[in-house]
């Protein structure tokens, strides 16, 4: 036999004794921690368990009851009525403020806080609005984006322009498409108009005639460039 081979086969053979102390190593490490051991995987399971038990028979019916009653308050929202819509009405629809008292760890109270904040902005409530806005949780990309340019609409009507600015901007680039985007950097660009900041009116509006060329808002981003460039030109007194 060649002495490669035996070295190989030796080396086999301490693999091998390495892999036997291993696992006779693991068997005393469970013999001796076994109680323990049974003690965490029961701690687990209990959990995991209660858990499972706790989304299937309490939050989804919850969350059941939450959207049979938020269903009226959607129709007084779509029909303007923002009072009835958060404070409910005599005919036994309790209001989105109700829903969010008691129903707002479920997806449908979740929902009532997004209709609440828009409802309260209607009625030029923008601090409370904002409280409900700020509040929502939702996972759904487009929805998120648009809640934070409603923030922005808030923030603008306070005073906070530059922070109204971020919020625009973000959801602008959050939603990415050609409904909803060019709105939100129109709203940006004309802050900035108003603050003066002529560069970044230049900025927005060119993202807008760039990447959404055939919406509504980019036919007129022109005027509002030029105008921006004879501003900082002097050509406007």
């Amino acid at each position: 036999m060649s002495s490669k081979k035996k070295q190989a086969e030796l080396r086999e053979e301490k693999d091998w004794q390495k892999i036997d102390v291993a696992v006779r190593e693991s068997e005393h490490f469970l013999e001796k921690y076994q109680k323990q051991l049974l003690i965490g995987i029961g701690i687990v399971a209990v959990v995991v368990s209660g858990y499972l038990a706790f989304g299937r028979f309490y939050l989804e019916p919850r969350n059941t009851e939450a959207q049979v009653a938020i269903f009226k308050g959607e129709q007084y929202y779509r029909n303007g009525q923002d009072s009835l819509a958060i404070y409910g009405d005599s005919n036994g629809y309790a209001g989105f403020e109700s829903i969010i008292s008691d129903y707002g760890s479920t997806n449908a109270g979740n929902l009532a806080k997004l209709y609440a904040g828009i409802c309260y902005a209607n009625l030029g409530q923008y601090d409370k609005a904002l409280d409900y806005l700020k509040g929502f949780g939702g996972s759904d990309k487009v929805l998120s984006q648009l809640v934070n340019g409603a923030i922005g609409d808030c923030l603008g009507n306070t005073g906070k322009e530059n922070d109204a600015v971020s919020y625009y901007i973000k959801a602008a680039k959050g939603v990415d498409n050609p409904v909803q985007s060019p709105v939100l950097y129109k709203k940006a660009g004309l802050i900035y108009r108003n603050q003066g900041n002529y560069d970044k009116v230049i900025e927005v509006f060119t993202i807008v005639k760039n990447q959404y060329m055939n919406s509504p808002v980019a036919m007129e981003v022109d005027k509002y460039i030029e105008e921006a460039n004879l501003m900082k030109a002097g050509g406007v007194k």
